[in-house]
């Protein structure tokens, strides 16, 4: 799996676990240190450390497993390190202080593919 592809499947577990703004931004001409970042908010510190272990729990089962994982549920923001590409999990009052899609607003956004998005009901 590329690293554009674990980007991909990690926004589809955030989505499917309904976490909130799910973004995907393309650094790689623009950093050293990674290719991607996914940033996502969660409503509550549980559904941040919820969002965090699925993340884990899915990845691994494609044995992608995190270098490092920073942060958590109660400070929210957790950082979580899959070399090439970084997961931003914040809970909307730290995303928003934060602001990292203003950090970076020279990256590329990347579409989550249609078939990544959860069904409207």
């Amino acid at each position: 799996m590329n690293n554009k592809e674990i980007a991909m499947k990690a926004a589809a577990i955030l989505l499917k676990k309904k976490a909130l703004d799910v973004v995907i931004i393309d650094i790689s001409t623009k950093s050293s240190f990674a290719d991607y970042f996914v940033i996502a908010s969660g409503n509550s510190e549980r559904q941040t450390g919820t969002l965090s272990d699925e993340i884990i729990e899915q990845l691994a089962k494609e044995d992608i497993l995190a270098k490092s994982i920073e942060g958590k549920n109660s400070s929210g923001w957790i950082l979580m390190d899959y070399g090439d590409v970084i997961i931003n999990i914040f809970s909307i009052e730290q995303r928003e202080r934060y602001n990292i899609e203003r950090l970076w607003g020279d990256g590329v956004i990347i579409p989550i593919e249609e078939s990544e998005q959860p069904l409207k009901q």
